[in-house]
């Protein structure tokens, strides 16, 4: 009988671009895959590949303690019922309840990704400073398997949950991002014309969209031609969405070119010179600056756990401190002015996708954990 491995993410589009090539070793390995998502429409593409889909009442940020409980409940359910013999948790409440949850059913090996900690832990103070030392407390309760693994994306993430005593040393490993297929990325020389920069993020205020077009004002003030483009779409779920109104003063404003939700975020990074992410979010190690590195451009990005972890500083790309619209702008015409500087950076980049984000290695990885747990 093939072991069972269950993988319970928030939500299936993330399961597909950040998860799936996992999935497909597990499943090319003897696994029975099963996965565990939120209801959405990238479900049925789940299930063409071969693997499991279980629908879980679960959302990114709601707190609402009903809906939280009939999240854990619906695990609970699901875990008693398919007996697993290894769960993969990916995503803050995944591993809270998923961790718990497994606990309780005695799944017999617990992998838990943590891929940023989001908000709460680079926050301080008031109500959040609240919020922290409850969501310490889960964390102490779902990592506390006697079998079980915590992949963390940056030492920072690491750092906090060893400090309030979640997670000891043999636990930890630490795996640089979901990985990126290195062809799906080329590198391609820099296009004629002035230079234009692109950041691709779910358009909340805390991945620092509103610095990113604050830097387009102060450069169009300067006089400084740079081409500002912004991926992204609206997350209605999150409260720190930018709002409709704002997007359509930006388009009546003309600063910044604003494209919507892409499929084709490394093809929009070969029209690019430049690629910025001023998150001041808990990242685990941003996808966007990852194929942005394979894609062979320099990056600029915030001095913030799992952000500084995507690049070299000072030679694949310049952090800036968060929330600081003037040093992005800096770093912006430091770089739109230099293309000899920012060329190197970029071919640097490439060379650091191919030693470390490599879907190949990302998977050799993971498959090794998973029979390091089963041994």
């Amino acid at each position: 009988m093939s072991h069972k491995l269950l993988f319970v993410v928030n939500s299936s589009d993330f399961f597909l671009s950040h998860r799936l090539p996992i999935a497909l070793a597990a499943q090319q390995a003897g696994y029975e895959v099963h996965v565990a998502t939120a209801a959405g429409e990238s479900s049925r593409q789940i299930r063409d590949y071969g693997l499991f889909h279980h629908e879980i009442p679960i959302s990114r940020s709601g707190q609402h303690p009903i809906r939280e409980l009939a999240t854990a409940v619906s695990l609970y359910r699901l875990m008693h019922r398919l007996k697993p013999n290894l769960v993969h948790l990916v995503t803050i409440k995944p591993v809270l309840y998923g961790g718990m949850t497994a606990r309780l059913v005695r799944v017999p090996a617990v992998v838990a990704a943590v891929s940023g900690l989001g908000t709460v832990f680079v926050t301080e103070g008031g109500r959040v400073g609240l919020l922290k030392r409850v969501i310490s407390v889960l964390y102490r309760l779902a990592l506390g398997h006697r079998n079980l693994v915590v992949i963390f994306q940056n030492q920072d993430d690491h750092q906090a949950l060893a400090n309030i005593g979640a997670v000891k040393p043999p636990q930890a490993r630490i795996i640089r991002g979901s990985g990126i297929t290195l062809a799906d990325c080329p590198w391609e020389p820099e296009p004629e014309g002035s230079p234009v920069i692109t950041m691709a993020a779910r358009l909340l205020r805390n991945k620092g969209v509103e610095e990113f077009i604050e830097a387009a004002r102060l450069l169009a003030e300067r006089g400084v031609v740079v081409r500002f483009r912004l991926i992204g779409s609206r997350d209605t779920g999150n409260p720190t969405s930018v709002t409709e109104a704002q997007l359509a003063a930006w388009r009546e404003e003309g600063l910044v070119e604003l494209l919507g939700h892409r499929d084709d975020v490394p093809r929009q990074y070969a029209f690019s010179h430049m690629v910025a992410l001023p998150s001041y979010y808990g990242e685990g190690l941003p996808k966007s600056l990852v194929e942005a590195a394979a894609c062979g451009r320099a990056v600029i990005t915030t001095d913030m756990p799992g952000c500084r972890d995507a690049i070299e500083p000072g030679v694949t790309g310049l952090l800036v401190p968060p929330r600081n619209a003037m040093a992005l702008a800096d770093a912006i015409q430091q770089l739109a002015e230099d293309p000899d500087k920012r060329q190197a950076m970029g071919r640097a980049g490439r060379g650091l996708a191919e030693r470390e984000f490599d879907i190949e290695r990302i998977v050799g990885q993971h498959l090794a954990i998973y029979r390091e747990l089963e041994a």
